[in-house]
């Protein structure tokens, strides 16, 4: 995963592209970088952020740096942004998505025994240069944009820093978000509308699925128009977008609202206390407080001062220890108490199992979870939102494996509310996790929650339909 954010400016841009970026540090915790434009000259810096936060990286820097045009990344993986020079000039990219079919692209690219490739780790071709090399094939940036759009199978979204502006090319299918926001002589380009409020900033303008447009001081030409077809991740108000963000109009912290409320609805259980894990289930669990009338409680807070989230790193070790050190009980809230908590998602349930054990060494009396999506029974083919690398790691697949002794030809019937095998399914992830009750949000609701129609969004991840 990552995030992206760019601006066009009558003036200095860099305090501008220095907190936009940061404020999508949510989004990935390997690389963050900086390119700014002066002139003709791009002026870049890449960091390792892995240990360290962004603004901590940075900050030393930001003297060196001046100009009016600029982009900025945060990355879980490589180096961004990519600084190129090619028969198009000299121009600076970054990428947000996931190219499926990069060996197909190498094998073309290398046919015309024109092309190498420097970016590598690991001998993994960095799938930014990838895309820059796409690009450089065409006669212009717009073609070239047009053409990586064609190219790739999976999802891809691009910010180009060139001479005379920035383009941003939203992923074919709108998987991720590309917004606009203005203020004086200033544009800015950004994955997270979150970013709008503290650098002055209103909403102008939101791409639709495949646009091309030029950010520009003097404003937005719009060169490719919009995609009919949309399919936007519907996991971005589910769980990994920013509660203060706003996607295709839609709230993130109001669709959580409207989540936990409608999984109260369908809920009887006797229970004390409602909370949410943090952070991203806690607006979940105030919606389904307010439905319910139960109160809200914090029963564990997080202790954010030095602890980075754990849903990124891939060492499953680095990530138990940071989930693990992170929540702080507090067993007054704890002890003798029926917990009822909302948490955004069941991935591999180790985190959630040591929360669990959390709660009963602090001698809860029952622990109660509540899904606000539905089981993940596909890998995501189109974002890489999770640090799983296989299929195998889901936690309903290992279930789905003690059920039927391996994975079915289809699984149809686990992703059916209302048939055998998914309540055992659901019954066998709740005995894994300790916990008294289990229920996961089914689909219709959550896509009701969301409000802009099940059509427009990708639901692969739980429903294994493209």
């Amino acid at each position: 995963m990552g995030g992206l954010f760019g601006v066009v400016s009558k003036k200095d841009c860099v305090f501008d592209v220095f907190f936009g970026t940061d404020y999508h540090s949510h989004l990935g915790t390997s690389k963050g970088g900086m390119a700014i434009l002066d002139g003709n000259t791009i002026h870049r810096s890449i960091h390792n952020i892995s240990n360290t936060q962004f603004r901590a990286k940075f900050e030393s820097e930001l003297e060196e740096f001046k100009g009016n045009m600029g982009i900025g990344c945060i990355s879980d993986a490589e180096a961004q942004p990519l600084t190129v020079r090619s028969h198009l000039g000299q121009y600076s990219i970054s990428t947000v998505g996931k190219i499926n079919n990069v060996d197909e692209i190498i094998g073309a690219a290398f046919e015309n025994r024109m092309v190498h490739f420097m970016e590598t780790s690991r001998g993994v071709i960095n799938p930014t240069e990838l895309v820059s090399a796409i690009i450089d094939t065409e006669n212009s940036f717009v073609d070239g944009l047009k053409r990586a759009q064609e190219l790739i199978q999976g999802s891809c979204s691009i910010l180009l820093l060139t001479t005379h502006g920035v383009y941003a090319a939203r992923d074919k299918y709108g998987r991720t978000p590309l917004i606009v926001g203005k203020k004086e002589d200033t544009y800015c380009v950004t994955f997270e509308s979150c970013v709008f409020a503290n650098l002055g900033y209103v909403f102008d303008y939101e791409l639709g699925p495949g646009e091309i447009v030029l950010l520009k001081p003097e404003g937005i030409e719009k060169i490719v128009p919009a995609r009919k077809e949309k399919k936007i991740c519907a996991f971005l108000w589910v769980y990994y977008g920013y509660p203060s963000s706003t996607y295709e109009g839609e709230s993130v912290e109001l669709m959580r609202y409207r989540n936990g409320a409608l999984m109260a609805k369908n809920d009887t259980e006797e229970i004390d206390v409602v909370a949410g894990v943090p952070d991203s289930g806690v607006g979940h669990a105030i919606g389904y407080s307010n439905e319910s009338k139960i109160p809200f409680g914090r029963p564990f807070i997080k202790y954010t001062p030095t602890w980075s989230r754990s849903f990124m790193p891939q060492n499953q070790e680095v990530r138990n220890l940071v989930a693990r050190m992170k929540l702080m009980p507090i067993p007054e809230l704890v002890e003798g108490k029926r917990l009822l908590m909302c948490d955004d998602s069941i991935v591999r349930g180790t985190q959630l199992r040591e929360t669990v054990e959390l709660l009963y060494g602090c001698n809860a009396k029952e622990v109660h979870i509540r899904s606000a999506c539905p089981p993940l029974v596909f890998g995501c083919k189109f974002i890489n939102f999770s640090s799983s690398r296989s299929e195998m790691d889901l936690v309903a697949r290992q279930v789905i494996i003690d059920i039927e002794g391996k994975i079915p030809d289809s699984l149809k019937e686990y992703c059916d509310p209302d048939s055998e095998k998914y309540g055992m399914m659901i019954d066998g992830i709740r005995k894994h996790l300790n916990l008294s009750t289990l229920k996961f949000q089914n689909i219709h609701d959550m896509v009701d929650a969301i409000g802009i129609g099940e059509e427009n969004l990708c639901t692969y991840c739980w429903t294994g339909k493209e």
